[in-house]
């Protein structure tokens, strides 16, 4: 089949990799157009972009589709289908009928779970015991169209937004790849969404990423793996911000006020919540380097001390 790709970042990169391994043909790529980076913030690249720009397909990277010449540019390249995976721009129904057979989405999500732009982080968070990858049909809703192929994998304990992530960039490209074989086959077929079941995965923001101590600990604990790598999670000592990195929950209580430190040892400081404690294990102090805490305390720095109260 004659396949157009719409993608951005790493996510949507890896599932194109993937396609570009099978018989179909990608006559076009379009991505978000190049952004400033770095600290030269010189326009760069979307990594979707990169991946089509190595295997000389045309790239194409309009602001939006609201203008016809962006419109007939699409239709030009006669495809059969468009794929899309975090691509950043809302699609109107005029490119989702363009090609043949429609516009098939790679989402981070079992729909009709997580709608909307952060499903990964918003599935650790909320405590989520599996999530996976739905291959949808398309339409005007956001993320409402019919699923037409589901696959699924674990939340471990241990998973990062980063890990889980990457897991499922890897998951999304086997999909559609599944899926593209089923279409050709005539064996893909649609389930309407339930959307009672729907929940709005929200775009993250850093201000979320500011603990709120009076929380249970076992909250604290997810949302510092979801929001890990990006935005991150932070907390304030005086005038001192403190990120953290990892950390665990403990069903032990204590009659100190949220946010106080209980105790600084090799294993971890503990902190005081809502309900149960947080194991503190891996910390970034401002101008340094995350690191764990034996090396802080290795380091002879006096902070995170017993009594201290974060905000």
């Amino acid at each position: 089949m004659r396949l157009v790709f719409a993608g951005t970042p790493d996510f949507a990169a890896t599932a194109l990799k993937a396609l570009l391994d099978t018989r179909h043909t990608i006559v076009g790529v379009y991505s978000q157009p190049d952004r400033p980076a770095g600290r030269g913030r010189k326009l760069m690249p979307s990594p979707v972009k990169q991946v089509a720009l190595d295997a000389g397909i045309p790239v194409y990277q309009p602001e939006n589709f609201k203008i016809e010449e962006a419109r007939q540019e699409l239709a030009a390249l006669e495809a059969d289908v468009m794929i899309v995976a975090a691509y950043g721009l809302i699609l109107p129904e005029a490119v989702l009928d363009t090609p043949a057979r429609g516009c098939l989405n790679i989402h981070a999500s079992l729909l009709p779970r997580w709608r909307g732009a952060a499903p990964i982080q918003r599935a650790i968070a909320a405590g989520d015991e599996e999530t996976g990858i739905t291959i949808m049909q398309m339409d005007v809703g956001l993320d409402t169209g019919d699923m037409l192929l589901k696959t699924s994998t674990p939340i471990n304990p241990d998973d990062t937004g980063g890990s889980l992530h990457d897991r499922l960039a890897v998951m999304g490209g086997e999909a559609i790849v599944e899926a593209l074989e089923k279409l050709e086959r005539g064996q893909l077929s649609g389930q309407a969404q339930d959307d009672t079941l729907a929940c709005y995965a929200h775009k993250l923001s850093k201000e979320e990423g500011h603990i709120d101590w009076n929380c249970g600990a076992a909250d604290i604990s997810r949302l510092i793996r979801a929001f890990n790598p990006w935005p991150g999670t932070y907390t304030d000592l005086e005038q001192q911000r403190i990120r953290l990195h990892q950390a665990e929950p403990l069903a032990e209580t204590s009659d100190q006020p949220a946010g106080t430190v209980l105790r600084r040892e090799r294993s971890g400081i503990d902190v005081a919540c809502g309900e149960g404690s947080l194991r503190i294990t891996r910390v970034q102090l401002p101008g340094s380097r995350a690191q764990d805490i034996n090396d802080l305390i290795n380091g002879g720095k006096q902070i995170l001390l017993p009594g201290q109260e974060l905000s």
